[in-house]
């Protein structure tokens, strides 16, 4: 298989047509269904099923298809890595972070560097914190933003912060008018949190342990802004990483601190021994500076940190 042919698939399974694919790639819609035809037969099984112009996609089409915009991804990356180099331009970033960071907190930060290290080409992409570390161990990312605990070699930590979980309530809750939400009336109420055991999860659950709440009902989902929209939607009460609850305003709800300290641990990460550009340099210091314009009341911990921190977080 080539190139060609799997351009032709994705067009085709995004815009639901082949003549729509053909537009979309600038070819011919008889050259756009050959390629398909010549990836169907290499592979050995029928991608789409055909009614005129529109197609379908099998089952099969769509096993196929997250494994093919990867590559496809791959290709662009490193199309555009090409044209950089030979450009001669130093002034681009590749950043991935989870979901918290991604939306709360690196625009912020870039839009505070410096002009004469502002990026021209920016990349940034939200991703699961087990993808944030495969992308920087694998060097197809300059930096990523990530919750702790992290324990991988060929990683180098180069800063980590302390900042504590917040509960985000609709404005008409009763509760809203707390200044300080208890442990006690949040085991009464419905809450919405991450559903990632090992993580921040890990520590809610243990507050209310600790509390001697007992559990409370639990709704799970997997990024801070998803349960702030629910928290929003009057389905429970959401309990989130700081960043997103103040640098993503959600219409129709407040954010409140709980009266147990119930911390999110979160670190910038790059590959170990690996050459930073100057424009990553100034970003390490400038997303350090943006979290702690964000929250002031964030504790930061140097790196060497790490081991005592992650022993901590596994002792609870």
């Amino acid at each position: 298989m080539d190139l060609r042919q799997l351009e032709a698939f994705a067009a085709a399974m995004s815009a639901g047509s082949v003549t729509a694919a053909g537009k979309m790639l600038g070819r011919s819609q008889p050259s756009v269904t050959r390629a398909i035809q010549e990836l169907e037969q290499e592979l050995g099984f029928a991608l789409f099923e055909r009614s005129g112009p529109k197609v379908t996609p099998t089952q099969k089409a769509f096993m196929m298809y997250g494994e093919v915009e990867s590559a496809l991804l791959g290709i662009r990356n490193i199309r555009q890595r090409a044209k950089l180099i030979t450009h001669e331009e130093n002034h681009h970033i590749k950043l991935v972070a989870i979901s918290a960071l991604a939306a709360g907190l690196l625009p912020a930060a870039l839009a505070q560097l410096p002009e004469p290290l502002r990026p021209q080409h920016v990349q940034l992409q939200s991703m699961s914190p087990e993808n944030v570390v495969q992308a920087v161990l694998s060097k197809t990312t300059d930096l990523g933003a990530v919750s702790l605990p992290l324990e991988h070699r060929g990683l180098e930590i180069h800063w980590i912060g302390e900042a504590p979980c917040v509960a985000v309530l609709p404005a008409g809750s009763p509760l809203a008018g707390h200044q300080v939400l208890s442990m006690e009336a949040l085991a009464r109420e419905t809450l919405v949190t991450m559903a990632n055991p090992y993580r921040f999860r890990r520590r809610i659950d243990k507050a209310f342990v600790d509390a001697g709440c007992g559990t409370p009902r639990m709704l799970d989902t997997n990024t801070s802004l998803i349960a702030m929209q629910m928290a929003g939607a009057g389905l429970g009460i959401a309990l989130i990483d700081p960043f997103t609850a103040k640098g993503v305003p959600v219409e129709g709800v407040v954010v409140r601190p709980i009266n147990s300290h119930i911390p999110f641990f979160f670190g910038l990460i790059s590959a170990f021994a690996s050459p930073l550009s100057d424009v990553a340099l100034a970003l390490i210091e400038e997303i350090a500076h943006a979290a702690k314009r964000l929250l002031p009341e964030m504790v930061m911990h140097e790196a060497s940190a790490h081991d005592a921190l992650l022993q901590s977080i596994y002792a609870e």
